[in-house]
């Protein structure tokens, strides 16, 4: 997935920019797939700047790279017991994977320890319910990077510091 987070130029109406700034969020599961992307972006860049007779090449900056989060099998089996055993049917399932930009597991990669990461569901349970019946999570369920997040304080405190302790 590609994400243009900004396009930053100029500013005002009348002036034109002496540059101009391109801000991209890049989520795959494959570090390939994720290479051609960016060789695809610089590609275009480049040839957009070509055409438009720019008299520097452009610059590329990469920051905010995050490595894949992958599960260790046996944590988080023992993890999801527990939550089993701790919260009412219905409460924990396995969720979908998800191209997020996450930099949890960069600790415990670099101790090369064994991790499970969770989310904790923030949005009204009604309301959620209601948009899983629908099959409309994704289009009425803001997400935590959208302007439109707004976690529901109760139960997702209670809830989310009831998992911490069940965790550990």
């Amino acid at each position: 997935m590609l994400t243009v987070g900004a396009v930053n130029a100029g500013s005002t109406a009348n002036i034109i920019p002496d540059r101009a700034q391109l801000l991209l969020n890049i989520r795959t599961y494959d570090p390939a797939l994720r290479q051609h992307v960016i060789d695809s972006i610089e590609r275009i860049v480049r040839g957009e700047c070509a055409a438009a007779g720019s008299p520097q090449e452009p610059d590329f900056e990469f920051y905010d790279q995050f490595p894949l989060t992958s599960n260790d099998a046996a944590s988080n089996e023992k993890v999801t017991k527990a939550f089993e055993e701790h919260f009412a049917d219905g409460q924990v399932y396995q969720a979908d994977p998800a191209t997020a930009s996450e930099d949890f597991s960069t600790i415990p990669d670099a101790f090369g320890v064994p991790y499970t990461y969770w989310t904790v569901g923030c949005a009204d349970p009604d309301a959620y319910r209601a948009a899983v019946a629908e099959g409309t999570v994704a289009s009425k369920v803001p997400a935590n990077h959208s302007s439109f997040f707004a976690p529901a304080i109760h139960p997702t405190l209670e809830t989310g510091t009831r998992a911490q302790v069940v965790a550990a």
